[in-house]
């Protein structure tokens, strides 16, 4: 898969009405951005614009094709998109995700030699945020950052999967089918169903080469203080660097910087108090074998 880039949608304003349009059409991201969870109204974005209601609406529909808005479907009220939000962590460095996990990432690839991934899931894809690169000779180019595969292609893609309730991963597998078919044929429901079992069964991911040849992988999910997915960390090397005895050695490198993150996680949810606020109690599902 491509690294994530705007939707043709925009060059298409672009080419249309020249950098006018485009300046529009960023413009109004500021508007839809200042309704935060509330949302703005088509009345709303005019009104603050001061563009007639066609244009308006003409950027809107390319800022929501571009996954850079999106509308809700009962209220019809604009709000920020994911796309957005994956942006500003491959962007940010500060009290993210990949900020937290800088530390780990070196520390993994110093150890092990390998490169190591950090991972987030947009959709019903995984998002590569960060490639660190290790020092031995021969390397794997397999994954870059800003690289995106369905969940259960690859390592961090898979322990990502494996996390998730059955019946959400099942709803995934269906809705991504036809991209296994298309571009992934060593892929299919019914393999990713039985690597899902398989992780879960061995407490971490495994990808013997599959995305290509030769290039294995190594995964193990990230989760928030309720349970919830935050993401995955990954290595990957060649094939002879990822024997049985290897694999073994690789997954307890991964659980100590998994629990290094996840510890720091912690303490970004936990104020003074000492309780956690605005988090759910974990529900349990099969997935909790690979917490």
């Amino acid at each position: 898969m491509k690294p994530i880039e705007m939707n043709m949608d925009l060059r298409e304003v672009a080419s249309a009405s020249g950098a006018q349009a485009v300046e529009r059409a960023l413009r109004l991201l500021s508007f839809v951005g200042k309704g935060a969870e509330s949302g703005v109204s088509l009345a709303d974005v005019v009104r603050d614009s001061g563009l007639n209601k066609p244009t308006a609406r003409r950027l809107l529909m390319a800022l929501m094709r571009s996954r850079l808005v999106e509308q809700d479907e009962l209220s019809r009220r604009y709000y920020l998109g994911g796309e957005l939000y994956v942006l500003g962590m491959l962007a940010s460095r500060r009290h993210g995700l990949l900020d937290m996990a800088a530390e780990s990432l070196r520390r993994l690839s110093a150890v092990s030699e390998d490169t190591s991934f950090i991972s987030m899931r947009r959709e019903d894809y995984a998002v590569c945020l960060h490639r660190q690169e290790g020092t031995h000779p021969v390397r794997t180019h397999a994954l870059l950052s800003g690289d995106q595969n369905p969940l259960g292609v690859g390592a961090g893609s898979l322990a990502m999967l494996a996390a998730l309730p059955d019946p959400e991963i099942d709803a995934i597998l269906r809705r991504i089918e036809g991209v296994l078919v298309t571009h992934y044929p060593d892929y299919s429901r019914e393999i990713l169903w039985e690597d899902v079992m398989q992780a879960r069964k061995r407490g971490y991911a495994l990808n013997p080469g599959r995305v290509v040849p030769s290039s294995w992988g190594i995964g193990m999910p990230i989760l928030l203080p309720d349970g919830r997915l935050a993401g995955a960390l990954s290595l990957a090397a060649i094939d002879s660097r990822m024997g049985e005895q290897r694999q073994t050695e690789l997954a307890a490198l991964l659980r100590e910087e998994v629990d290094r993150i996840q510890a720091k996680l912690r303490e970004l949810f936990q104020p003074q108090g000492g309780t956690l606020t605005a988090l759910k109690a974990p529900q349990p599902t099969k997935a909790a074998l690979l917490a």
